[in-house]
């Protein structure tokens, strides 16, 4: 019998001072049985970063052609496709000619993966890469419950997130273009 997925209700308060969003959503996201709970979080902080109208969840782990987020025109072209964590630079380049902007938000131990993978992509003009705080990360998305009531605020660049354990900062680093 194959593992099913698991639901998470998010209601996500978002503050995003630097570009005037401000919203509050609700939506059921399914952990994939191979997901981790950081990569869960990774994607709901990818979510709330590049927040946009029509920005939609991905396949992403059942489906290697669909990204963890992406956000299409009315006519079906991919205009931004979003991955998280750390994929090769074979699937970056894979991603960028699909779409019209690819950003990606990597995580975890990057130090060997940046010197391999970062050097190889850098002249796509369509890819921006943001690393979050591995620590951070770890301690947002500890024992994450199913129903996250998140608190996302974005200010100077900087990522705050209040959830039932108090607020956390995300420190974030600009690898490879900017938001």
């Amino acid at each position: 019998m194959a593992l099913q997925a698991t639901p998470y209700k998010v209601e996500l308060n978002l503050t995003d001072i630097d570009h005037s969003v401000y919203e509050n959503q609700r939506f059921t996201v399914a952990r994939h049985p191979s997901e981790t709970e950081e990569r869960l979080g990774a994607r709901l902080l990818a979510y709330a970063l590049w927040y946009g109208k029509s920005l939609a969840f991905g396949r992403g782990l059942s489906d290697v052609d669909e990204p963890a987020l992406w956000e299409k025109s009315l006519d079906e072209r991919v205009l931004h496709w979003i991955e998280v964590g750390q994929p090769d630079a074979e699937r970056l380049t894979w991603c960028s000619r699909r779409a019209e902007r690819v950003s990606l938000l990597a995580y975890g131990s990057l130090r060997v993966w940046e010197g391999k993978v970062l050097g190889a992509v850098k002249n796509l003009k369509n890819l921006s890469v943001v690393a979050v705080d591995s620590a951070a990360l770890i301690e947002l998305t500890r024992d994450l419950p199913r129903s996250l009531q998140w608190g996302v605020m974005i200010s100077d660049g900087a990522l705050f997130v209040t959830d039932e354990h108090g607020q956390h900062e995300i420190p974030l680093q600009w690898l490879l273009g900017e938001r």
